[in-house]
């Protein structure tokens, strides 16, 4: 598959009476887009604000962060499935507003969301506090269910990065970047000296809330597959889960899978990149048996030589890491592992919940456990009082003045498991 992403930069945000693309500024029609978004009988309310890189602002509780694209040549349509009709996606060309993205808020379903902050200690842990965000804080009608409630917030996101991405098709890009891959047998032609590497990604799918979407379909409900590297970059995961904030993969993750995109630099210099192996996180010990077992077939089927796992979240699927992990070590495929640790407040606990020897080669996103500080902001967007309930949070983690005292893991994306932060250890 061979795609262009044209790149258009976002350099502001305003709201006005009319949506458009102009001169690096996303102006954004409040009063169509609500009406848009409102169509859906679940919503109660709609309401925008705009916050830039550097104000002393807070959003909490974020239920997702989506950043705009629109397909512009090719099949399909951005986020297939849910937004577009169900096409293969990840050839041709598409455009994204890069430097913004849509944040979605308000009252979200479960306790497991996090925190942006905009500036101070809070927004060095989080990519986000880098964008010109959209924030759509999304109230639902009384009385709903809480599926109804969590389908609601997370359509509103992706109908607003839907909306957002077609103000950009006709738009010429500041820059456009060329992602190509070569077919399993002409790869192993073209290139037969180098290793063959491909990319196991964990999807999170433990039950309810805790939710991915490929193609619209729910992964829990799926086997073990192979994607092409380059569909991911037209939205064929999406999140819709409620884990921890820390480690959850939003759908802005999914777009712009780091993993995917180093993998890419160095296919046909070092590597050769066969492809992605997407695979779900399960509750029962026979299920993870089961999509271990497929995962290492299928890498064996590809022929690989190397493997690179990312998890989702930390504690049950813990185990569905060490299984693939030991699985494709003992076909003879050399592993490396990447996640984050859980090793309690003062870094002494066991990180994981799983080990294994085989498990040799680890890259880790910091520990969630540790406790940090952050200061009161000028204005918060949502609901603080969230900050007592969150994972990471405890009863009197919001503090008189406005400030919270929390753990790491309620900074969304603060030790993200596809290595999209700026936290490790040695």
């Amino acid at each position: 598959m061979r795609l262009e992403l044209g790149e258009i930069h976002i350099s502001d945000i305003k709201l006005g009476d009319c949506s458009k693309v102009e001169n690096g500024t996303l102006y954004v029609n409040v009063e169509e887009l609500r009406a848009l978004l409102l169509e859906d009988e679940d919503l109660a309310s709609v309401d925008f604000e705009v916050v830039h890189p550097g104000e002393s602002v807070r959003i909490i509780p974020v239920k997702d962060v989506i950043e705009p694209r629109v397909k512009v040549e090719g099949s399909g349509g951005v986020f297939p499935g849910m937004i577009s009709k169900v096409t293969t996606v990840g050839s041709g060309k598409t455009h994204v507003l890069k430097g913004c993205a849509v944040v979605t808020t308000g009252k979200v379903v479960g306790f497991q969301e996090g925190i942006i902050d905009m500036t101070g200690p809070g927004a060095e842990y989080t990519p986000f506090s880098k964008l010109n965000n959209l924030v759509m804080i999304c109230e639902p009608k009384e009385g709903i269910k809480q599926h109804q409630h969590e389908h609601a917030i997370r359509m509103a996101g992706l109908k607003a990065a839907a909306y957002l991405g077609a103000l950009g098709k006709d738009v010429t890009p500041d820059e456009t970047k060329v992602y190509e891959t070569s077919g399993v047998m002409s790869g192993k032609e073209k290139y037969p000296d180098l290793p063959r590497v491909g990319y196991v990604l964990m999807l999170q799918s433990q039950g309810l809330l805790h939710d991915t979407y490929v193609y619209g379909v729910d992964m829990k409900k799926s086997m073990p597959t192979i994607l092409n590297p380059t569909e991911t970059m037209d939205g064929a995961i999406l999140s819709g889960n409620c884990v921890s904030a820390c480690d959850k993969n939003t759908t802005y993750h999914h777009l712009n899978n780091p993993v995917i995109h180093d993998l890419l630099e160095q296919h046909g210099k070092t590597l050769n990149f066969v492809g992605v192996i997407i695979t779900n996180e399960n509750v029962y010990l026979a299920d993870k048996e089961r999509s271990s077992d497929w995962s290492t077939k299928l890498a064996q089927f590809l022929e690989l030589d190397g493997a690179l796992v990312s998890q989702e979240g930390f504690g049950n699927p813990d185990t569905d890491l060490i299984m693939n992990c030991k699985k494709l070590e003992a076909a003879g495929i050399k592993t490396v592992i990447i996640t984050d640790e859980y090793a309690g407040r003062d870094g002494a606990s066991q990180s994981l919940a799983d080990a294994d020897p085989a498990a040799d080669a680890v890259v880790t996103g910091g520990n969630a456990n540790m406790v940090i500080h952050l200061p009161k902001m000028d204005k918060v967007i949502g609901h603080p009082e969230a900050a007592n309930i969150i994972a990471g949070g405890f009863d009197g983690a919001l503090e008189a003045d406005g400030s919270i005292t929390a753990e790491l893991q309620v900074i969304t994306g603060a030790t993200n498991e596809m290595g999209f932060n700026k936290l490790s250890a040695r």
